[in-house]
This record gives structure tokens, C-alpha cells and sequence, in this order.
């Protein structure tokens, strides 16, 4: 029985530890990649929306909109 509870103590005395020095960084890296990649998508999806056939089918959507009769 002895055996058994020694090994449950050593289980959580190294689930309990914090991660090695190696992983330090890891999280703030996975943020930067993805602000990044928000970042570029966004500048992708306003060059779209501003290009010139967007916008004129916008704009033609919006004046059949507001002259529909009720």
C-alpha cells in the first residue's frame, strides 16, 4: 500500500511543476502568429471590399434598396 501512494505523490509533485525553461515563450509566440495572420487578412479583406466592382455593386444595391416602393 505504501508503494501505491508514494507513486500518486510523485504524479502530482510533477503535474504540479511549471512547464521546462524552453517552453517559456511558446504562448506569446502563438499570439504574435496570429495577430499577424488577423492582421493580414484584414488588409486582404479591405482591398477586396474597396476595389472598384465591389464597391459599384454596393453602391447599386443600396440605391435599388432605397428606391424600392412598399
Amino acid at each position: 500500500m505504501a508503494m501505491r501512494w508514494r507513486g500518486v505523490r510523485r504524479w502530482r509533485t510533477a503535474a504540479a511543476r511549471p512547464a521546462g525553461p524552453g517552453d517559456a515563450g511558446m504562448t506569446t509566440a502563438e499570439y504574435a502568429v496570429g495577430t499577424i495572420a488577423a492582421a493580414a487578412f484584414a488588409a486582404v479583406l479591405h482591398q477586396i471590399v474597396t476595389s472598384g466592382a465591389v464597391a459599384d455593386a454596393l453602391r447599386g444595391l443600396v440605391e435599388r434598396a432605397l428606391d424600392a416602393q412598399p
